[in-house]
């Protein structure tokens, strides 16, 4: 295998399409033993991509942590040095405790070498950035990323630097002016759509639980960008309980249209899978089915508008066992155009392992949930088809009620017609 060095310090094939970026520094990025993120996840996710057999030839980018000057497209100078100053107190010295910006809560309880930590989950998703932009791949994955709730001086929602937002920066510096970021983790993704909410270069569009419902509590279908951005904030607020049908018709009653009308040169995706029904953090019903569903639209999506640039980072879920793995699995699969059945058995080794680590769990012998992904597409406002079943035609109102909220808000916009299931 022809191969060159990286800026980052890794391999990747010359011409390759694919990359998969990875550290086990990324394990470092730990909250604590009873914090919900659980670097454990990451963990297991490219051990049972090992045991599968995704990652047989595949050359890894070892990435550096971001420098300041990157971490400051975002962050202001204050905040990256709270954070510095924060996690470098010696074990068993008093904690920091004048530090604001968000740190020291629940959410966000300081840690060693935090600052270190965060910086290489952002040096991630820059690497991913590089590789694409210099042309060396067209996809690039890295599921350490996808800190979208970190504001530029303050973490948020176990969030310190954000990565993506970082990354987006970095993009529109070198050699791209026109650039999508979907977001489908269950929380919204507000501070990817907050650092460019009026910058036209930026598309931003965000599937999650009503606002209503979850925090951040924000990410109304009325949120729609600022100024001559306008139309480039797009929200799709979905309900508790939604489950794979509903959401794929709702991604696909948005998702298409607003990336055809905008027409980037390059896709990201945050793909958190907080959204799957085992979630502890959030009461949406997909299944890793649904999930892998969005993550081969996503790909498909780059390749018919983006020449194939795809960049895939993950972000929330807190299935950390039986839920995190899979879905992530599925998405370096997609990456890497390795797709793997959804009936294939998860592998004997890897859950041993896991027995092993965590007794007592209820594991997984599939690598789906044997559910049903296929949709009705969505056909204009008043054209729900009859399901015969109540409880799901209630259900059906209801999401299509959330579509043409949403689409009556941001497609005008974007010089589309709402009301036309074609636009």
């Amino acid at each position: 295998m022809t191969t060159s060095s990286t800026a980052e310090g890794g391999t990747t094939q010359l011409g390759g399409d694919r990359v998969v970026v990875w550290s086990p520094d990324y394990l470092d990025y730990r909250w604590g033993p009873t914090h919900p993120m659980n670097p454990t996840r990451l963990d297991l996710t490219m051990a049972l991509s090992k045991s599968l057999g995704l990652l047989e030839g595949v050359e890894t980018v070892h990435p550096s942590p971001a420098d300041d000057a990157d971490l400051l497209r975002i962050h202001t100078p204050a905040y990256v040095d709270a954070v510095k100053r924060a996690g470098a107190v010696e074990p068993g010295a008093d904690p920091v405790t004048d530090t604001p910006h968000g740190l020291g809560t629940d959410d966000n309880p300081i840690f060693p070498r935090m600052h270190e930590a965060s910086a290489t989950l952002a040096g991630g998703t820059l690497a991913a950035a590089r590789e694409i932009a210099s042309g060396r791949t067209r996809r690039a994955v890295s599921i350490g990323g996808g800190m979208h709730h970190a504001m530029a001086d303050w973490a948020a929602g176990f969030c310190v630097y954000n990565d993506a937002a970082i990354a987006i920066s970095w993009l529109l510096d070198n050699g791209y002016d026109r650039i999508a970021y979907v977001d489908v983790d269950a929380h919204h993704g507000d501070g990817v759509q907050h650092a460019f909410l009026g910058d036209p270069r930026v598309l931003t569009i965000s599937l999650h639980q009503h606002p209503a419902t979850l925090w951040p509590n924000t990410g109304w279908s009325s949120e729609v960008g600022a100024g001559d951005a306008e139309g480039t904030s797009i929200n799709m607020p979905v309900l508790p309980g939604t489950v794979d049908s509903l959401w794929l018709r709702a991604f696909h009653a948005i998702v298409p249209g607003a990336l055809a009308s905008f027409r980037p040169q390059i896709l990201i995706s945050q793909c958190g899978a907080d959204s799957h029904r085992e979630d502890p953090l959030a009461d949406l019903a997909l299944t890793v089915d649904g999930q892998r569903a969005s993550y081969l639209a996503m790909r498909d999506l780059a390749d018919r508008h983006c020449e194939g640039r795809w960049l895939a980072v993950g972000g929330g879920g807190y299935g950390l066992v039986r839920v995190v793995p899979r879905a992530w699995t599925h998405l370096i699969a997609a990456a890497l155009d390795r797709e793997v059945d959804l009936t294939t058995a998860v592998p004997a080794d890897w859950r041993a392992r896991v027995g092993a680590l965590a007794p007592g769990i209820d594991l997984p012998t599939a690598m789906g949930d044997d559910s049903d992904v296929s949709y009705l597409p969505w056909d204009g406002p008043g054209g729900t088809p009859e399901t015969g079943v109540a409880s799901l035609d209630r259900a059906l109102t209801r999401i299509d009620s959330a579509i043409i909220a949403t689409r009556r808000s941001a497609f005008p916009l974007l010089g589309l017609d709402p009301e036309d299931p074609r636009d």
